[in-house]
C-alpha cells in the first residue's frame, strides 16, 4: 500500500500492482489523498485512436506503487467538459436500462427486447404498454412481434415499422442457422447467397 505521505503529481506515470497481483500502469490524471484513490490515463482497451481508458485505483488495495516518471512542471489545464451533453447522454442511458428492466419484469420475451432495441436505435419515440411496443403513438407491435402484428392507421409511419421488423426477424433468422425453419434448405431461401450457419452461431443478435 502506498505510503501514508506519498503524493502523486498530475502528468507522472505510476505502475501499480493489485492485490490480485494485476499490474496497472498509466498516467496520473487525480489523486485525491483523504481517500487514497488514484485516477490513471491508460491506452484504449478499444484500439481507437485518440481513446483512453480511465481506471481509478483505490490504493489500500495495492501491494506495490512505483512512480516510473515524476512529473514536477505545472500540468496543463484540463479540457473543458460539455456537462449539457454529458446530462443527456446520462439520462437517455438511464431511459434504456429503465426500458429494459420494464421489459423483463413484464415477461416479454428476449425477442421482443430485441426488436424494440432494433427500432428504438433510429426511432426514440418507442415505449413499452404492458408487453406491446408502441412506436410513435402510431403502430402497436404485439407479441410475438411479427410483422403481421404491426397495427395501425395504414400509412408512412405504419409501413417503416413493418419494413424495420421485417430486416430485422430476417437478420435474427439468419444468425439463428434458420431457427424458424430448423433446416438447410429453410436457410437458403430465408438468407438466399448468404455462407451456411457455422456449427455454433451466436445464440442472440445484441
Amino acid at each position: 500500500m502506498a505510503a501514508p505521505g506519498e503524493y502523486f503529481s498530475v502528468g507522472s506515470q505510476v505502475s501499480c500492482r493489485t492485490c490480485q497481483e494485476q499490474r496497472l500502469q498509466g498516467e496520473v490524471v487525480a489523486f485525491d489523498y483523504p481517500s487514497k484513490m488514484l485516477a490513471l490515463k491508460c491506452p484504449s482497451s478499444s484500439g481507437k485512436p485518440n481513446h483512453a481508458d480511465i481506471l481509478l485505483v483505490n490504493l489500500q488495495y495495492v501491494s506495490e506503487v512505483e512512480i516510473i516518471n515524476d512529473r514536477t512542471e505545472t500540468p496543463p489545464p484540463l479540457a473543458s467538459l460539455n456537462v449539457s451533453k454529458l446530462a443527456n447522454k446520462a439520462r437517455t442511458e438511464k431511459e434504456e436500462k429503465m426500458s429494459q428492466a420494464y421489459a423483463i419484469s413484464a415477461g416479454v420475451s428476449l425477442e421482443g427486447q430485441q426488436l424494440f432495441q432494433t427500432i428504438h436505435k433510429t426511432i426514440k419515440d418507442c415505449k413499452w404498454q404492458e408487453k406491446n411496443i408502441v412506436v410513435m403513438e402510431e403502430v402497436v407491435i404485439a407479441p410475438p412481434y411479427q410483422v403481421e402484428n404491426c397495427k395501425g392507421k395504414e400509412g408512412s409511419a405504419l409501413s417503416h415499422v413493418r419494413k424495420i421488423v421485417s430486416v430485422a426477424w430476417g437478420h435474427w433468422v439468419c444468425w439463428e442457422g434458420g431457427t424458424a425453419l430448423g433446416t438447410l434448405l429453410g436457410w437458403a431461401s430465408v438468407c438466399p447467397g448468404q455462407p451456411l450457419p457455422s456449427p455454433d452461431p451466436p445464440p442472440a443478435l445484441v
